[in-house]
């Protein structure tokens, strides 16, 4: 009698997929590979993403739903608790992103997103701007009344460098590697405190 797969056939083929995206890239992986490695047949794929393009986007929407939950919640608690403090809202965007990625279980994601930084697959920003973009148009509207002088396309610019910046970060390609006898979520910390007092010094500068 077969064992049967601990996850439904959905979560396979999206834990498949996001290990050979993370790992081939998106071009790269063909949905072959993805039903080889979730164990289940083309069929399966078809009916429950209907393409690949679906399956990227779905791929993605598991991860990033739950981070945007996380982020807009901590931004709400920064902006109340805080008001008029930069680095609160710069946290309430760096920590939520690097405690997912270096959670065991999503380290694949964050090689995804650099994948989709990475590779010029105007599909995928667009699905990612539209569905996600009001997350970062929601910062830039915090971050903007703790710099009233900063020009809207100063601001946006800055923005989008930290996104590059936590992206890199989150993917763990830096020249800092965990050292031995330090925690991962020591390590967590002390990334997510030099990424947001960078991050402010980058803003406030003018």
């Amino acid at each position: 009698m077969a064992t049967p797969h601990p996850f439904s056939t959905k979560d396979r083929i999206l834990g498949a997929a996001e290990e050979l995206f993370a790992q081939f890239g998106f071009a790269g992986t063909s949905l072959r590979q993805v039903t080889s490695r979730a164990d289940v047949n083309i069929a399966a794929v078809n009916y429950h993403f209907g393409s690949k393009e679906n399956l990227v986007n779905e791929v993605f929407r598991r991860r990033m739903d739950e981070m945007s939950q996380r982020r807009l919640a901590a931004l709400k608690s920064a902006v109340k608790e805080h008001p008029g403090e930069l680095e609160p809202i710069l946290a309430a965007f760096v920590e939520p992103a690097l405690a997912m990625a270096q959670d065991r279980h999503n380290g694949a994601f964050a090689r995804m997103v650099a994948r989709a930084y990475a590779e010029k697959n105007d599909v995928l920003r667009r699905f990612l701007s539209e569905h996600y973009g009001h997350v970062l148009r929601e910062f830039a509207k915090a971050i903007s009344t703790c710099l009233p002088g900063l020009s809207k396309e100063s601001l946006y610019w800055r923005l989008d460098i930290v996104v590059g910046a936590l992206t890199y970060a989150m993917a763990d390609f830096g020249l800092i590697k965990r050292p031995a006898g330090v925690t991962e979520a020591a390590h967590r910390e002390r990334a997510a405190r030099e990424l947001i007092e960078f991050a402010a010094a980058g803003f406030r500068n003018s």
